[in-house]
């Protein structure tokens, strides 16, 4: 029997699944269901879970907030970013224009208004004042976004510190910040919408939260706007740098004389050091302060690495010096007479920059300066308030020096040489016989010096009195003058007429309200210093008046064709040359042998008349060389008597000293002066009642005119 498994043929042929049998492949299973995790379980307590669901609820408000924020502050940011003008747009900030004061030799001697140099960049002005300015201002200029969160809280905490409110005081504001406050956000000045500018300057340095919020963001709108280095150049150029100074150029002409681009460390951390507090630490304010300030600059610079330690010494060590213009601060009285002159929309309150030529002597000003301090210093008891005032002319009325009172180089301040209005005195007597004169007489006419009653109708008999309380008899009018006798003055008035000699007296250009009564004659009047020593230039340049003056011309910066000329100059004649030829030389004796001795310098021929009020009050000394005309006033501000003084003492010093500083280098020439015949004739006591000519003589033809228009103005009577 075969066995049964050997041979057995396999049941499925084996080509069927190729040369080797395979195996189909298994079915495959389905994926198992994953089984879900079991929660796990919160660590800690429900307070902790609280809390991180707070931190985390937090969290969501917070980057929503704070993307809506930034969002809305890109807007805001943007917004002012499209009203930024170019750069060079903003480089005058001034709201007003300036006005520049030449002397008679073109000098600059004086400003007044906003003062603008010109624009400069931070490429263009020196280096060490860039330094300096990034130094004392802000350290991180170049490094922050146009805000220092940092510099914000260092200075929250100072303030706090010291007892302020978080925003008084130190304010850690950005270069930036500060460019931006000097914009005033954007908001420009107009005059009526503004009660005046400094209020509007107020609002615009207003430190409120809401104030400081928009100002950040403007700030933020420069540093996307401009270039570090062009915010910095607006910033230079809209600076307020005391002395009127509007910007780095201004300042450096203002104060050393140079353009910005050549100061020096030490001048420009002086500068730099004005932008705290220009008014206050101004040079021309304040020196010493300016020099201590300048020094801690310095040492920052040092500290910063601008400077090395020997340079930070070197500098510490010569400090700035101001410029000589500078030095003296010069301008003064004199500067604010010329501004009142002129037409206010050119001087106060331009909008224009304007240059205004003048009259001034600056030699002639310190020479007046000098002889007045010098006199108050050596001849005045130390303590007292008396205030004196001085004034020198040429014979046309062009002033050439004013000093208003003992503070010499004052701005802005009380001028007593045009301001105050005071009795004459007998410095008027002049004007009473200069119409003697123009009606005929000599002066070696007589006159009676004898004791006097005048009945005035509601005031009862007036009897005046001579200041020596003595009579001298019969004198000549030269005699009278010379010993500035009372009695023959007041004869000599009522005779001609008391209207006749305000006239002569007013054309001279006294142009107050004169004395109705005999007084008249004694100076009862008041005048201003300026019009009595103009009259007086209308006696030296042969008897026609003057108009004081000190504005020559007056332009804009940059035209060369004036807008206007001169308002004053001499004007028509008061008396014939004749007439006031004698009177110089009636007023040469009251110098060179009468009250007036103490005038005399040099062999110089003089002229003048001393003036004392009564009680006191008021002393004056007015005269003239060939070459110059000169007043002097003394006296207190209160009207308080003076101890000792009258004209021809102090007064007639002061004049004496100013006199000889003026006519330094000056050669000696004669007086326009006539000496007439040596006949003496009768007098105004031979005349009953006034009148306007003499009794008994024919006037002379020259006097005609004067006479005639006397008497139409009296009847009312006006020429065509």
């Amino acid at each position: 029997m075969r066995d049964s498994k050997k041979g057995k043929r396999p049941l499925v042929a084996e080509r069927r699944y190729g040369s080797k049998a395979q195996k189909p492949s298994p079915k495959k299973a389905a994926p198992a269901k994953r089984k879900r995790a079991p929660r796990k379980k919160p660590k800690g307590n429900i307070f902790t879970r609280v809390i991180r669901w707070f931190l985390r609820l937090i969290w969501k408000i917070t980057w929503r907030v704070t993307a809506a924020a930034c969002a809305v502050l890109a807007l805001f940011v943007g917004f002012y970013w499209t009203t930024l003008p170019d750069a060079s747009a903003l480089v005058d900030g001034r709201a007003r224009g300036s006005v520049t004061l030449l002397d008679r030799d073109e000098q600059i001697f004086a400003r007044r208004g906003d003062q603008f140099g010109g624009p400069v960049t931070a490429q263009t002005v020196s280096p060490a004042l860039k330094n300096a300015v990034v130094a004392t201002e802000d350290k991180r200029f170049y490094r922050h976004f146009g805000i220092s969160p940092r510099g914000v809280a260092s200075a929250v905490r100072i303030n706090l510190s010291e007892g302020r409110g978080p925003l008084s005081g130190h304010g850690g504001s950005t270069i930036t910040q500060q460019t931006a406050k000097l914009l005033c956000l954007g908001e420009e000045y107009v005059a009526s919408e503004w009660e005046n500018e400094a209020a509007y300057v107020a609002d615009c340095r207003r430190g409120s939260i809401q104030r400081k919020a928009k100002e950040a963001v403007y700030a933020l709108a420069m540093e996307v706007k401009y270039s570090k280095d062009e915010i910095l150049s607006i910033y230079l150029n809209r600076a307020y740098m005391g002395g009127g100074a509007y910007g780095a150029e201004a300042a450096a002409q203002r104060y050393f004389g140079v353009p910005a681009s050549d100061l020096n460390p030490s001048q420009a951390a002086m500068i730099a050091g004005l932008l705290t507090a220009p008014s206050r630490d101004a040079p021309t304010t304040n020196l010493q302060r300016s020099h201590d300030r300048a020094a801690t600059i310095l040492r920052l610079m040092g500290e910063q690495g601008y400077l090395s330690e020997a340079e930070v010494t070197k500098w510490q060590q010569n400090p700035a010096g101001l410029a000589p213009a500078a030095r003296r601060n010069a301008g003064g009285y004199f500067a604010d007479w010329v501004m009142s002159t002129g037409p206010e929309f050119f001087t106060r309150n331009t909008q224009e920059d304007v240059i205004i030529r003048t009259t001034l002597d600056q030699r002639l000003q310190r020479a007046a300066e000098e002889a007045l301090i010098y006199v108050f210093e050596n001849k005045v008891r130390e303590g007292s308030k008396a205030q004196a005032a001085v004034v020198v002319m040429s014979a046309d009325g062009a002033v050439r020096a004013m000093v208003g009172g003992r503070e010499t180089r004052a701005s802005g301040v009380f001028n007593r040489a045009i301001q105050a209005e005071r009795q004459t005195g007998s410095a008027f007597k002049p004007f009473v016989y200069a119409a003697a004169l123009e009606l005929g007489y000599s002066p070696h006419a007589t006159v009676v010096d004898e004791p006097l009653t005048i009945d005035i109708p509601g005031s009862g008999p007036w009897s005046p009195r001579n200041y020596t309380n003595d009579y001298r008899g019969r004198v000549t009018l030269t005699e009278a003058l010379q010993d500035s006798l009372n009695i023959p003055a007041v004869k000599v008035s009522e005779s001609v007429g008391r209207d006749l000699v305000r006239r002569v007296a007013s054309d001279f250009g006294i142009v107050s309200d004169l004395a109705d009564g005999p007084a008249l004659a004694l100076g009862a009047s008041e005048s201003t210093l300026l019009d009595m020593t103009g009259a007086y230039a209308g006696i030296l340049n042969g008897g026609s008046s003057v108009t004081p003056y000190g504005l020559v011309d007056l332009r804009l910066q940059g035209d060369d064709a004036p807008l206007m000329g001169t308002g004053g100059g001499i004007r028509e004649r008061v008396i014939q040359d004749q007439a006031a030829a004698e009177l110089i030389w009636m007023m040469e004796k009251v110098v060179s042998q009468g009250t007036g001795k103490r005038a005399q310098f040099g062999d110089r021929e003089i002229a003048g008349k001393t003036g004392t009020t009564q009680a006191s009050r008021d002393a004056w000394f007015v005269g003239f060389t060939a070459d110059y005309v000169a007043g002097v006033w003394m006296g207190y501000d209160d009207n308080t008597p003076l101890t000792g003084v009258t004209g021809g003492g102090l007064p007639a010093e002061i004049w004496r000293e100013t006199m000889v500083r003026v006519h330094e280098g000056v050669p000696a020439r004669p007086l326009p002066m006539r000496e007439p015949d040596g006949v003496q004739t009768k007098g105004p006591e031979q005349q009953n009642t006034p009148s306007s000519q003499p009794r008994g003589r024919d006037i002379p033809r020259t006097t005609e005119g004067l006479v005639e228009k006397l008497l139409r103005d009296i009847l009312g009577v006006r020429d065509r």
